[in-house]
Order: C-alpha cells, then sequence, then structure tokens
C-alpha cells in the first residue's frame, strides 16, 4: 500500500463526514447563502477542525464565489488547499544529534506511548540507524513487559527496570547504555500521567533534567502523543504539557478510529507545534511521518 492509501485508509471516517456533508450541502443549494455556509461551518466544526480553520476555508469560499460565481466552485478543493497551505513546515521528522539523539515520549494514559516509541524505533531501524528503547513507565508493570515484547519482536535493546523504579533512575542508566553503545536513538517511554495533575508533571521534569545532564541538550525531542479519538481534548492536553516541558512536536494516534482528525489542523493552529507523525493503523510500519498535502488530499479528494 503506498503512502497516500495509507492516508485515505486511515482518514476514512473523517473524509466520509466532510466530504459527503459538504457535497450534499452544496448540491443541495448551489447558490451560496447564509444557510449553506452555515451548514458547511457546521460540518467542518464537527470535524475538529477548529475555529480558526473553520472561518479560514468558508472565507476562501465566499471569496472564489464573489469572483467566477458559482460554476467552477470546487469547495472541497478550497478546503484541501487551505488545510494544506496552513502548515507551512511541510514535513518534519526527527532531530538527529551527532551522539545519542534522545526522544521523550509523553501524555497522558491511553494513548498509545508505549507502542508508539516502538514503532519510532522501527522507523529509525528500517532507516540504517540504530535505536535503543527505555522503559521509564515503572507504574505499570504492563507497560515494561509490553515494550520488551515490542524490543524483541524489532531486535531492539530494551533498558528497563523493575516495577516502581525511579523512571529517572531508569531514564540515567539508558542514555549512559545509549552513548556507550552508540545508538543514534534513545526512545523513553514515560509513564501516562494526567497533565492535571503538578507532582507527576514535577517527576517528568526531573527526568529531563537527569538526562540533560547527561548527554548536552537532552532531551532533543519531547514528543506529545495524543489519541486522535479524544477530539478538542487533545487541545487542553498539548496545551498544559507544552507549558511544563516544553514540546517540540506531537504524534497523533488512533486517526483511524475516529471522524475528527480534523483535530490535528486545530492544535496545530492554536500551538505552532509540528505534528511529526501520526498513527494510521495497528501494525509498526502504520506510524507514517506526517506530510501537510497528502493529509489535506486524504480528507477532500476522493
Amino acid at each position: 500500500m503506498g503512502i497516500l492509501d495509507k492516508f485515505r485508509s486511515g482518514l476514512h471516517r473523517t473524509k466520509e463526514k466532510l466530504s459527503h456533508e459538504i457535497s450534499r450541502i452544496v448540491t443541495g443549494s448551489p447558490r451560496l447563502n447564509d444557510d449553506m455556509l452555515e451548514e458547511i461551518e457546521f460540518v467542518l466544526i464537527g470535524a475538529d477542525l477548529g475555529m480558526l480553520m473553520t472561518q479560514r476555508i468558508l472565507s476562501s469560499v465566499k471569496d472564489k464565489y464573489e469572483s467566477q460565481g458559482s460554476d467552477g466552485v470546487d469547495v472541497l478543493e478550497v478546503a484541501r488547499r487551505e488545510v494544506s497551505g496552513s502548515f507551512n513546515e511541510g514535513i518534519v521528522g526527527l532531530k538527529q544529534e551527532h551522539e545519542v539523539t534522545v526522544v521523550s515520549l509523553v501524555g497522558v494514559n491511553g494513548t498509545g506511548k508505549t507502542t508508539t516509541s516502538a514503532k519510532l524505533a522501527n522507523r529509525v531501524k528500517s532507516d540504517g540507524l540504530t535505536p535503543i528503547l527505555a522503559a521509564c513507565d515503572t507504574f505499570r508493570a504492563a507497560a515494561v513487559e509490553q515494550l520488551k515484547e515490542w524490543g524483541g519482536r524489532l531486535d531492539v535493546p530494551v533498558i528497563a527496570g523493575g516495577y516502581g523504579a525511579d523512571p529517572a533512575a531508569i531514564a540515567h542508566d539508558a542514555v549512559a547504555a545509549a552513548i556507550s553503545r552508540k545508538a543514534d536513538y534513545l526512545f523513553i517511554d514515560t509513564a501516562g500521567r494526567l497533565h492535571t495533575k503538578s507532582n507527576l508533571m514535577q517527576e517528568l521534569e526531573k527526568l529531563h533534567r537527569v538526562i540533560g545532564g547527561q548527554a548536552e541538550g537532552a532531551p532533543h525531542e519531547v514528543l506529545l502523543v495524543v489519541d486522535a479519538t479524544t477530539g478538542m481534548n487533545a487541545l487542553n492536553q498539548a496545551r498544559e504539557f507544552h507549558k511544563a516541558v516544553p514540546l517540540t512536536g506531537l504524534v497523533i494516534t488512533k486517526l483511524d478510529g475516529t471522524s475528527k482528525g480534523g483535530m490535528v489542523v486545530a492544535i496545530h493552529d492554536e500551538l505552532g507545534l509540528p505534528i511529526k507523525f501520526i498513527g494510521l493503523g495497528e501494525q509498526a510500519d502504520d506510524l507514517q511521518p506526517f506530510d501537510p498535502d497528502k493529509f489535506a488530499e486524504a480528507l477532500f479528494v476522493g
């Protein structure tokens, strides 16, 4: 399956909701009027594209109707261009440092951090680079075992401790191991934590201070993993995590399980953080670098 096909398959639910409803509205009311604009607005907001992008699309649609009339105005194409153009940074991959690149994955419970850590390790390994995984979610014994299982499946080393061990101590050992083994990437799977719990956020800050003392500039990437099925609630998570531990980007998981895939646009519009990867399925290669053009095309084009 090609990359565009993966995007189309993963965003099928969102695309069906957007394109079907907008096509119905435009077909039923070929002349631009307030009722038509209100219906389109309702559909765009319903897909969690956010008010900023929704107003941008509506403004562009009105401009097109005023300059061209109803003939030849493709509302879906207008929306595609607006969404694609809002991501002015294009495709943004992982940073790569001269020594090991330390990547910390953070987020609330249940977003898929552990699986995402493994999938990122799989990606860099397929590019000929050497990854190591660190199991720093010591509050869930299942998380440690899950990461070890992924490591065995992908043939990637996993640095882990016992249940309830100090996550910062494990991260410390993992950085030392990554440096001594000359690994290219260290992916740290941190415990899920509510962004409203200040003591847990302070623990995360401590972990980052510890690894920052071992490798200059570490963590070099702090990726917030958010679950697309939570819709706009993910925006609140991103705001709060960004205050506590400055984020370098986001990974959006479970896009294949929601009709609210537009939340990717809303988060980017508000916070200006790059969307680095999106999850479009369960397999190891279903974590894809975020491509704004393919994303917009999969949302609005058949």
